[in-house]
């Protein structure tokens, strides 16, 4: 009995050892169980490949001590000790996989941080061979270490215990290393995102009987090589993953994929497929399949319905425009995404039935209407229309989100809906809503905010911006206390500031620029302690800068620009050590800038331009804005004094935006100018003296240079011809000399030149006009060129102002100037952001409201600024131009103004010149024009302003229309003109100069009046007489339609007879009062 004892408790004891060796065996490299630690060869083995990478982030900062299965990425057999796994997957790349997982279209933006941890790296020149001391390794991961596009070394083919393998994004190159096929014990395996070389030998693939998972995508394997894959992996019967994403395969690379029943997962996004093939239906097993950006087109395969596990079906991208009905038979189908197809008119009808689906992306597409069955889809929890060419719903959006109750994001914009698609109805029909993200923008939306939006209490994301929605904003957002993001920009949003913001204290972002809020921004906001973006610009804000906002210390951008804020600037703002955008612009903010800059470490764009700052800037020491991270700074329209710091240029690095213009700033140009990456260098109107500095680099991003309005001094410098990507010069009103500079014929892309007001000599250079083939302004306004205008400049197709006037130029104006296309109505058009000659695209729109140009119109001086771009000018006044205007100048229908005075012309205005309907003003004064004024001029309805003083016209002045209007001034000199407004009558006095040759005119035109009458009196007996006898030979059917046309013929017939006789009534008079 007693043995029988002792074996039970024998057998109880090594019962516990068992488990207690089992507890020992799963403890973790955390756990504080005992467990044996790693081997020393192989931690010495470790070592050696930290060694062997650079690792800037100190991601491996773990790896020290002892025992190695401690270290991060490092996992160990708890019996044994060896080293069975290494995983140096960056975080940033770790953070990408998770969000990738399960539902991740559900995700907001805010809730991805991966952004975050981009510049955690790890790289190297090679794989370090020390791995082969880890002989029990089974897990290896090398994701995201950057390898130079080395090749995969060959001793990894000899690990023959590795189960998982994942090179993934780790920059490999050249052939992949054939003897991979050594590892039959593979279940994973990983090689996307690299670019090995075509003629890798894959084969070994066929090796892998255990292959459960293969990812190929983008691995830049082509020809050929595509078929081996598709063969290969025929003889995996466990394969589950397969993708082979982005490789550019064809349809018929994928014929052997029929076979592979046992796939679950099918990813074959971004390949050249064109068609789907009818047997993808023989995938019974499939749940995941990816067809995205494959250019299909055409039917889906009826076979394809066979495939009814599928739950998850991407079809993006592709060119569908029919689902066929039978559709609704996936009954597993939970996510469907068909953005970016050719889909019209209603949703589709095969999707009514399909109430199991969560998920539908539908963005992208020209959808019209959204049909009243669409709120039978009650399990949907993703729902994305946005960007179709919606007009109407149905059913309307709260009816959707009081029947789609667990509804995690709507997304409806980039549509043209209007204030019907909201709805008016409460939401109480649901216990709770789910709904977390609500996007309604870029739709036509023409009502006041909806109060039932705040019932949404669980929406995190609200972006209502680019509408048209007015009024205040409802109390009831106050009740969305988890809204994170919350954007209502440009609308007609009024009333005053909401003051509940500050309770909504998970706010992240709020943005309500461009609206028309007034009153004080709300001083209650430093509960906002995780908001990080706040836009209140464009708007009627008042008041100072409220102190609660210094709080924020999170807040990462903020932007009160262009409103009416006064006072000072905080100089608690320096307490904000995250922020990275600061614009106060357009406000009224005024005393000296007194904070400290330099302890916002992170700012990197700083506007506080159009205020009424002021302050003297002495050097170094005193300059606040001295921040080594700041790339963009406009203290523009301020009063700020002083000089610029002379080593500023080494001190802020980053700078490429520096806007100073139209300030006190005097001194020189700091020569470290010219070491910084400048896209923008904006000085003009300020005090600035000496010679421009001739250091300049090409950085391949230089866009303007404003240096006008100074004192400068010197030559052009040549250096300014090594910025070929340079589109603005204002170099005007300075002292500067020399020829026209001969290195600018390598800035091809230049739109604006302005060197007017100057002391340049010398002629224009024939060569312009090959050079700026998009040249759009060429001022050269009063210099001392001399020479004659060349007759290449009738090339520059795009020009439309040219201001050549205040210069010594002679010769005549070039006959090919008509060929000017810029200044014409029908000339070319230079969109924003196109491309012009060679390649280059223009600056986009908003960069021309910021450029301005001082010309002479109509009499004044005017700065043009916001609408340069529309301004057509010509203006070559004051010269000593001979010769007659040049018929081919009334081609140009777009000019606005055009100034020929102050030169030798000669002849006669152009008939034609009724043809420039755009004219507003016309000077040709102060020439020694002859002829009479073309009656064509009467068409020029829009010609304000009319100078033909000081010349030899002669003969009346037009009566009618516009030229009723004109002074006296706009002909004086020219003693043989009369009529209205001048003294002169005209009639038979004038017995020179061609007055009889009026007299005649007169006379001819007498005789012609009274002809006129008679004929017409004539016409109009006949007609009536013999239309009314006529038609009683006819049928009474005729004789009505004829009795019709008589009446309509009497009435024209009679008012043309009252306005001749008026006319007639008219000359007699004016005739008579010559006599007497």
């Amino acid at each position: 009995m007693g043995i029988r004892y002792q074996n039970i408790a024998a057998c109880v004891i090594l019962v516990l050892v068992m488990v207690m060796a089992e507890i020992a065996g799963i403890c973790t490299n955390s756990s504080t169980l005992l467990h044996s630690p790693c081997l020393e060869r192989e931690r010495q083995a470790l070592v050696k490949f930290k060694a062997s990478l650079t690792d800037p982030s100190n991601l491996l900062s773990s790896w020290h001590g002892h025992d190695c299965c401690r270290w991060e990425g490092i996992g160990c057999d708890k019996v044994t000790g060896h080293v069975v796994m290494l995983d140096l997957t960056p975080p940033y790349l770790k953070c990408s996989r998770s969000m990738m997982e399960g539902e991740y279209w559900l995700r907001s933006d805010d809730e991805d941080n991966c952004d975050l941890l981009d510049e955690q790296y790890l790289e190297a020149g090679n794989v370090n061979s020390s791995l082969l001391e880890l002989e029990y390794l089974t897990h290896l991961d090398l994701t995201g270490i950057y390898f130079y596009w080395n090749p995969i070394p060959m001793f990894v083919g000899s690990m023959r215990r590795l189960r998982y393998l994942s090179l993934s994004d780790a920059g490999f190159g050249g052939r992949i290393p054939s003897n991979l096929g050594n590892l039959i014990n593979l279940h994973f395996l990983d090689l996307s995102e690299n670019e090995f070389s075509p003629d890798s030998n894959i084969n070994w693939i066929s090796q892998l009987p255990f292959l459960e998972h293969l990812n190929m995508m983008h691995s830049f394997i082509y020809n050929e090589y595509q078929v081996n894959i598709i063969n290969l992996t025929i003889t995996a019967p466990n394969l589950h993953f397969l993708s082979l994403a982005g490789n550019g395969l064809s349809v018929s690379n994928l014929d052997a994929l029929q076979n592979i029943t046992s796939l679950v997962h099918l990813d074959l996004r971004w390949n050249n497929l064109a068609s789907v093939p009818s047997w993808f239906g023989n995938f019974k097993k499939l749940e995941y399949l990816d067809l995205s950006g494959c250019g299909l087109h055409g039917p889906i395969p009826n076979a394809f319905q066979n495939a009814t596990s599928i739950e998850f079906l991407d079809l993006s991208s592709n060119n569908f425009d029919f689902l066929p009905s039978w559709f609704h038979k996936f009954e597993k189908l939970k996510h469907l995404f068909f953005p970016s197809n050719n889909f019209k008119g209603s949703i589709p009808v095969a999707l009514q039935n399909m109430t199991s689906i969560e998920s539908l992306h539908l963005s992208s597409n020209s959808f019209t209407s959204v049909p009243s069955w669409f709120i039978e889809l009650k399990k949907l929890v993703y729902l994305n229309l946005s960007f179709n060419k919606l007009t109407s719903m149905e059913c309307s959006i709260s009816s959707i989100l009081k029947n789609m109750c667990h509804l995690k994001t709507l997304n409806i914009a980039g549509n043209r809906l209007r204030k019907e698609s909201i709805g008016n109805s409460d939401l109480s029909t649901c216990i709770r809503h789910d709904l977390e993200n609500l996007d309604l923008s870029e739709n036509e939306f023409n009502d006041q905010l909806p109060s039932w939006l705040g019932q949404l209490k669980n929406l995190g994301n609200l972006d209502l911006e680019d509408n048209f929605f007015y009024g205040p904003v409802p109390s009831s957002f106050e009740k969305l206390l988890k809204l994170k993001n919350l954007h209502l920009s440009n609308n007609k949003l009024e009333g005053v500031f909401p003051n509940f913001l500050g309770q909504l204290v998970n706010l992240h972002a709020v943005d309500l620029s461009n609206n028309s809020f007034n009153g004080t921004i709300t001083q209650n906001l430093e509960q906002l302690v995780n908001l990080k973006f706040f836009d209140v610009s464009n708007n009627y804000l008042t008041g100072s800068i409220p102190l609660s906002l210094v709080q924020l210390i999170n807040l990462t951008s903020l932007d009160l620009s262009n409103n009416y804020l006064k006072g000072i600037i905080p100089t608690s703002l320096n307490q904000l050590v995250n922020l990275s955008v600061l614009d106060l612009s357009r406000n009224m903010l005024d005393g000296r800038i007194c904070i400290d800059f330099q302890k916002l470490g992170v700012l990197s764009y700083l506007d506080l331009s159009s205020n009424n700052l002021n302050g003297t800037i002495t050097g170094e020491k005193s300059w606040p804005l001295l921040i080594p991270e700041m790339w963009y700074l406009n203290l523009s329209h301020n009063q700020i004094s002083g000089s610029l710091p002379k080593h500023i240029g080494h001190i802020m690095p980053n700078l490429n935006n520096l806007i100073l213009g139209n300030n006190l700033i005097n001194g020189s140009i700091p020569k470290s100018l010219c070491q910084l990456d400048l896209h923008v260098l904006d000085l003009s109107k300020n005090r600035l003296s000496g010679k421009i500095l001739n250091c300049w680099k090409d950085n391949g991003e230089w866009e303007e240079i404003n240096l006008s309005s100074n004192k400068l001094s010197g030559d052009v410098p040549s250096s300014f011809g090594n910025l070929s990507t340079l589109s603005w010069l204002h170099l005007n009103n300075n002292s500067l000399r020399g020829e026209f500079l001969a290195s600018m014929r390598n800035l091809p892309q230049l739109l604006i030149i302005d060197l007017g007001e100057n002391q340049l000599s010398g002629t224009i250079p024939s060569w312009s006009a090959n050079t700026f083939s998009s040249l759009q302004i060429l001022r050269l306004r009063q210099n001392r060129l001399s020479g004659s205008i060349p007759s290449q400049i009738c090339e520059l197709s795009s020009i439309k102002i040219l201001d050549l006037s205040r210069n010594n130029l002679n010769g005549s104006i070039p006959r090919c100037i008509g060929n000017l296309r810029g200044m014409t109505l029908e000339g070319p058009a230079l969109s924003p952001n196109s491309s012009i000659a060679g390649g280059f695209a223009l600056p986009p729109e908003s960069d021309w409201q910021t450029e301005d140009v001082i010309e002479v119109i109509k009499g004044r001086e005017l700065d043009y600024i916001r609408i340069l771009k529309l301004v057509v000018i010509m203006d070559l006044s004051e010269n000593n131009l001979v010769g007659s205007i040049p018929k081919g100048i009334t081609l140009l229908n777009g000019l606005h103004s055009l100034n020929l005075s102050n030169n030798h012309l000669i002849g006669k205005i152009p008939n034609m010149i009724g043809d420039m309907r755009s004219l507003e003003s016309f000077d040709v004064s102060s020439n020694q024009l002859s002829g009479t004024i073309p009656s064509s001029m009467l068409a020029l309805t829009s010609l304000s302003h009319l100078y033909l003083s000081y010349n030899n016209f002669s003969g009346p002045i037009p009566t009618d229309n516009q030229f009723l209007t004109y002074d006296s001034s706009s002909y004086a000199g020219n003693p043989y003109l009369c009529g209205f407004p001048l003294p002169n009558k005209c009639g038979y006095l004038h017995e020179d100069h061609g007055s009889s040759e009026f007299e005649d005119d007169d006379s001819n035109l007498d005789k012609l009046e009274k002809w006129l009458f008679y004929l017409v009196i004539a016409i109009g007996f006949a007609t009536g007489f013999w239309g009314v006898i006529g038609t009683l030979w006819f049928k009474k059917t005729w004789r009505h339609a004829y009795f019709r046309w008589v009446e309509d013929l009497a009435d024209t017939i009679y008012v043309t007879t009252a306005i001749r006789m008026a006319k007639l009534k008219k000359w007699m008079m004016m005739r008579n009062r010559v006599v007497v």
